[in-house]
């Protein structure tokens, strides 16, 4: 194990632009983060959730930040500590200097710690960073959830970089159900949800309705209410939540993580193109 792996890795990106290398770069070290969490028993407790999931291991075609998993069965006691001096150590053999800051305290129920790392673009050929690159620092932020919502589905998928590997994801429609919550549930505009939004209505990806309900009852506008969760509910609730979106913002948010070849579809953002996405989805 070394550095040229991650070397290889980048190359393969083809990256065009400083920003695509900042965003591979990232991207490799999710991947190595998890190949890191693989080689404890990390994966029997908890599985891989959110938009860096979706991304890896479903081909979703934008980058994402961070790294979010669940626990498969509430843990308040969980501890993080262990994982990350092992992930730590397992960085290092790639060239990394890694800085792991604990930002949990006993009474969170997510427990979240950051990555951060200054010396890999000091040592990899980089084609585009090359001006600033001392100044760089790699940056993700790593949450577990300990008392997720009951219901959700998982499954097993694998990674052959930097090695091979297994990993416990939740599943599509357990994913989807987690964006409508996000998308119902959060407090301001990030259109990186829209855009998954649009990823999943275009394949017709069920939704995982008993566990979006017992997560719209966990936390959110519908906090202990017994909402009847069903399609047309869904439907009706994502209609009104897109007539009240700022799409300037939404636009603005989504527009550094995806492809460049994306940016004129952007262009068709708002109420009328999202309303019609929707529709057409719910009558498949």
């Amino acid at each position: 194990m070394s550095v040229k792996i991650i070397q290889e890795r980048l190359e393969s990106y083809k990256c065009a632009s400083a920003q695509a290398e900042e965003l591979a770069l990232r991207e490799i070290t999710q991947e190595v983060a998890l190949a890191a969490l693989s080689r404890t028993d990390f994966y029997k407790a908890a599985a891989f959730q959110g938009g860096t999931c979706l991304r890896i291991f479903y081909s979703l075609n934008r980058f994402s930040e961070d790294l979010d998993f669940m626990l498969k069965q509430p843990d308040s006691g969980f501890n993080l500590d262990t994982y990350l001096k092992n992930m730590a150590v397992e960085f290092e053999a790639y060239g990394y200097k890694l800085e792991v800051t604990d930002r949990s305290r006993a009474d969170d129920t997510a427990k979240k710690a950051f990555l951060k790392d200054d010396s890999l673009g000091k040592v990899l050929q980089l084609s585009h960073l090359k001006i600033d690159r001392s100044s760089r620092k790699i940056r993700i932020k790593i949450e577990v959830d300990t008392n997720p919502p009951r219901g959700s589905g998982f499954e097993s998928k694998f990674l052959d970089f930097p090695l091979a590997f297994s990993v416990t994801v939740q599943d599509q429609p357990s994913l989807f159900a987690g964006k409508v919550h996000a998308l119902l549930c959060r407090e301001y505009t990030k259109g990186r949800d829209w855009y998954d939004l649009l990823w999943y209505t275009s394949r017709k990806t069920p939704i995982n309705f008993d566990f979006l309900a017992a997560a719209l009852k966990q936390t959110g506008p519908w906090r202990d209410q017994a909402a009847a969760v069903d399609n047309k509910w869904c439907t009706e609730q994502l209609k009104q939540k897109i007539r009240s979106v700022d799409w300037d913002k939404a636009r603005a948010d989504v527009r550094p993580f995806i492809n460049p070849r994306e940016l004129d579809s952007l262009a068709l953002w708002g109420r009328e193109f999202f309303l019609d996405r929707l529709e057409n989805y719910s009558n498949r």
